[in-house]
């Protein structure tokens, strides 16, 4: 799903690309209209409420989790919310918050992207009424009728802006061309809807509010701010969201026909213009062509002589019954021609999309139309709409890329997204190590075979260093700048930065600041960057457990020091790892070097959190790279092996929230993480 119009927290308010900051004037009513402006807020107040929604989008072959903010209206006392479809169209999780800052969360009903407009319903924990919001009738409005834009922008509840309908047809100019319409999943929104231009302020989370008459009725749902605001129409909000609820979509017809206003300088008065006919549509195979003049569709007459006219021919011919024979009459050459044809069902143009994580790409079945506007004669095969960097998919040779379509997997067909899943299970169930499979995808009017090795890799042991004997002390080199600023050019060695607590270092005396200059009766040369692994090297030479004496500057004072060489310890990249796939993030053991640099006593224990993928649902519950966990739903956290057993047991009872104790710095923190478990 694109969203370039969407401002605060990605998908909060619809604005249209070319649109500046609003500059409406704060209205202030006179005193005899104020107390009828408080009187439609205290009949809309409780119907309205903020939707906080977790919504899903796919870029470069992942499933992404973004967090936004809206708002609705409850229409129904059985807790049926209306707002946008690109406030709530794509949710993953619905939280919806009422006048009374109750919060209770919400399932997606419908949603249409069409005329961008969802319906949602409230999940109480025991049956309830709520109160709701009846519509007006917006075929009844007029210009400079004053009017209420309610909701929540900038994620604030509750809010309510004063002004006046400014345009009542309200439509994008052609003159904006193809990058000025406004499309949502690819639909042209503007191709159904006519905009209530007002100019009432809304801001970001403004969207999905409705806009009310001074008696307190809905007449339009706000959607875009393009110098005015723009509201979709209250009766059509009404006529799609009764469909939402009673079908859970929207079914519409499809004639295969493009059609235009009448030319500026036309002769004719009446009609509207074939600007073309898909092939192998209803229309085609009834004979109309491209220039054609529409002058009926069944009794109706089809006047569009201007862009506002658009709209209503197009409600016209969706709203024809699907599979009945409907007879259009045109003008050809100025003759008089009729055409019978059968409409057939338009269905959506862009179906669900997926993540399919062991091919490192998304995709989605064909639709009706999309197989149509890729000149393709059937919706078989699985279209892939974008592709992981770097993952299987995108290192394959050659490489998928979207809108590539895959037909086959090791010549098994693949007609539909769920074949590819099914087949994907039987290829990977079992198998630590990925599987190369040849893929057949089609490209345009080209075939291709490429080998894609599916599967998701596991993590490897990384295995471990040779140990060797270490002295618990971090150094720098005593540089000739350094000697020579100090007053004691021939100095040269290693000054000593840090000393391991509770190390053999520490207790043998050794302290920050220290010069070393030699090892037993070995003296240092170090003097330069170049130089820095002399002492690291000098003293691996030595067994495990062994003692050296070390020649230490102390100020102006020359000590000798024994200390007891320790095992070195395991580095950071030899920890053992876990990835965790449901929510996206990968943690390692704690290493020494870890608790040295926390100050974390030397029992302290977890899985410190190395990677969150964007998008995430980690991400979403704010789990930080760096943080480290302690504690998964009460239960303690010692290893990455602890934390597999745990999240495997979560995953396998998907259950609806999971809260994680970390360790973020010198402060204790609970994350609670609320997945939308698929099944």
């Amino acid at each position: 799903m694109k969203k370039p119009f969407f401002l605060l927290f990605a998908a909060v308010a619809f604005l249209h690309p070319i649109a500046g900051r609003s500059s409406a004037p704060t209205v202030n009513p006179p005193e005899n209209v104020r107390a009828v402006v408080e009187a439609g807020i205290s009949r809309m107040r409780p119907a309205l409420v903020r939707i906080r929604v977790v919504f899903t989008d796919y870029r470069e072959g992942r499933e992404l989790k973004t967090q936004a903010v809206g708002s609705g209206a409850i229409i129904s006392k059985d807790g049926y919310i209306v707002t946008n479809h690109h406030v709530a169209g794509h949710a993953a999780r619905l939280i919806c918050t009422l006048w009374n800052r109750e919060e209770i969360e919400a399932d997606l009903v419908g949603t249409d992207p069409l005329t961008d407009i969802s319906v949602i319903k409230l999940k109480p924990e025991k049956p309830r009424e709520f109160q709701f919001a009846s519509f007006g009738d917006s075929s009844k409005i007029a210009v400079g009728d004053s009017v209420l834009a309610m909701g929540s922008p900038m994620a604030l509840s509750q809010s309510v802006t004063l002004g006046i309908i400014s345009n009542g047809e309200m439509v994008m100019p052609r003159m904006f061309g193809s990058m000025g319409r406004m499309r949502l999943d690819g639909e042209d929104v503007g191709s159904l809807v006519r905009w209530i231009g007002h100019d009432a302020a809304i801001y970001g989370g403004n969207s999905g509010g409705p806009l009310v008459n001074l008696r307190g009725e809905i007449i339009g749902i706000n959607e875009i701010r393009f110098g005015l605001s723009g509201a979709i129409p209250g009766n059509l909000v009404r006529a799609v969201s009764s469909e939402l609820i009673a079908h859970g979509k929207v079914t519409r017809s499809w004639l295969g026909l493009d059609v235009q206003p009448l030319f500026k300088h036309s002769t004719d008065e009446k009609g509207v213009l074939v600007s073309g006919v898909v092939n192998d549509s209803p229309a085609a195979r009834a004979g109309l062509q491209a220039g054609d003049l529409l002058m009926r569709v069944g009794d109706q007459p089809t006047n569009v002589r201007y862009e506002e006219e658009l709209p209503d021919f197009m409600r016209l011919v969706t709203s024809l019954p699907i599979g009945k024979e409907v007879t259009l009459t045109a003008l050809r050459a100025g003759k008089s021609m009729t055409f019978q044809l059968h409409t057939v069902e338009r269905g959506e143009l862009n179906l669900p999309e997926i993540e399919l994580k062991q091919w490192g790409l998304t995709a989605r079945n064909l639709s009706f139309l999309s197989a149509r506007e890729m000149k393709r004669t059937n919706e078989l095969g699985v279209l892939v709409t974008s592709v992981r960097p770097g993952g299987p998919a995108g290192e394959s040779k050659p490489a998928l890329d979207s809108k590539d379509i895959i037909t086959e997997v090791n010549g098994a067909a693949v007609a539909h997204v769920e074949d590819l899943v099914e087949l994907t299970k039987k290829l990977t169930d079992g198998r630590t190590e990925p599987t190369p499979v040849i893929a057949t995808f089609e490209r345009d009017s080209q075939r291709y075979l490429t080998v894609v090795k599916v599967g998701i890799q596991e993590l490897r042991d990384p295995g471990l260093e040779v140990t060797k004997a270490w002295l618990p002390v971090e150094t720098h080199v005593i540089s000739r700048d350094i000697a020579n600023q100090l007053g004691h050019s021939e100095l040269k060695g290693f000054y000593v930065t840090e000393v391991y607590p509770h190390s053999s270092a520490e207790t043998a005396g050794l302290k920050p600041g220290d010069f070393i200059t030699a090892v037993d009766t070995e003296r240092l040369t170090a003097a330069g960057a170049e130089d820095e692994e002399e002492l690291a090297a000098l003293i691996r030479q030595y067994d495990i457990g062994a003692k050296v004496q070390l020649t230490v500057q102390r100020g102006t004072e020359q000590v000798k020091i024994p200390v007891e060489l320790v095992r070195s310890p395991k580095l950071r990249r030899e920890m053992k790892k876990y990835r965790n796939e449901d929510f996206e993030f990968t943690a390692r053991d704690v290493a020494f070097f870890d608790r040295a640099d926390e100050q974390w006593p030397g029992d302290q224990r977890g899985a410190l959190i190395e990677d969150v993928k964007s998008g995430s649902w980690a991400e979403l519950g704010s789990l930080y790279v760096d943080d480290l966990i302690v504690e998964v739903d009460g239960q303690p956290v010692t290893d990455v092996d602890v934390l597999k057993k745990i999240m495997t047991e979560i995953s396998e009872s998907k259950k609806p929230a999971v809260v994680i104790k970390v360790l973020r710095g010198i402060h204790t923190a609970y994350l609670e993480l609320e997945p939308a478990w698929k099944n």
